[in-house]
């Protein structure tokens, strides 16, 4: 049972990679967390280790706007509303990647829908929760929305998009801190689809950037972009 104590956060894509490792750190530190992900089954499955009580699980599409609704009533229906969205849901394009000389158009669209479009219509969905609560909204980013790396015209511009959105928001939203967070490279599934027969064990697991990601919840660091590497580096020893 959630009372009006603890904290809610929206966390999108959270089955696996950093989506499963922020809503499981995010429970350890006492919110409540309302998931959603395409593949519910690998969603209960991945979160079966965490207290059921602390978890709402909302299965479908981000680009979906009933999926959206869902998310933001699952988040209002418990304790005070959000206090957090975490814009975590992401699609990279097609793997391999192709140039932006024979990108498939409907796939950009694609890319779009699930990483611009969507989170700015959740966050609209969510912005009377999160002001009511002096909330914060996470964008994940991608050094590949500052890099121009070849094969990367569909993920990484998608990204810059994004980071602009979420600091017009941050420049109309003075109330909330509103950051976009660029993990840097990780071990995902993600990670691996953008380097098809490549051994990316030597990246980083998931679960290792999370605490700079929550330092964004823990200091009192003005809206903006920042990266992983430089709140860890910048974190109290």
């Amino acid at each position: 049972m959630t009372d009006s104590t603890t904290p809610i956060a929206v966390v999108t894509g959270g089955s696996r990679g950093l989506g499963l490792a922020t809503v499981t750190e995010l429970v350890r530190a006492g919110w409540h967390v309302v998931t959603g992900a395409r593949d519910i089954d690998r969603l209960i499955a991945a979160i079966e280790h965490l207290p059921a009580a602390s978890v709402t699980t909302v299965p479908g599409d981000v680009a979906d706007p009933d999926h959206r609704d869902a998310l933001a009533a699952a988040a209002a229906e418990r304790g005070n509303g959000a206090s957090l969205v975490i814009h975590n849901a992401s699609e990279l394009g097609p793997s391999p990647m192709p140039s932006l000389a024979s990108y498939p158009i409907e796939s950009l669209e694609r890319v779009y829908a699930v990483n611009v479009v969507a989170p700015l219509a959740l966050t609209q969905l969510l912005l009377p929760q999160l002001r009511a609560n002096a909330g914060r909204v996470v964008a994940i980013s991608s050094d590949a929305a500052i890099e121009p790396y070849a094969g990367w015209g569909g993920y990484g511009p998608s990204k810059a998009a994004f980071d602009h959105l979420t600091a017009i928001l941050g420049a109309e939203h003075p109330e909330l801190r509103v950051y976009s967070f660029d993990p840097g490279d990780m071990n995902t599934a993600m990670h691996q689809a953008a380097f098809p027969g490549e051994d990316i064990s030597d990246r980083p697991d998931p679960s290792t950037v999370v605490p700079a990601l929550l330092r964004l919840l823990d200091a009192d660091l003005p809206s903006g972009r920042y990266r992983g590497a430089d709140l860890t580096e910048a974190a109290p020893a």
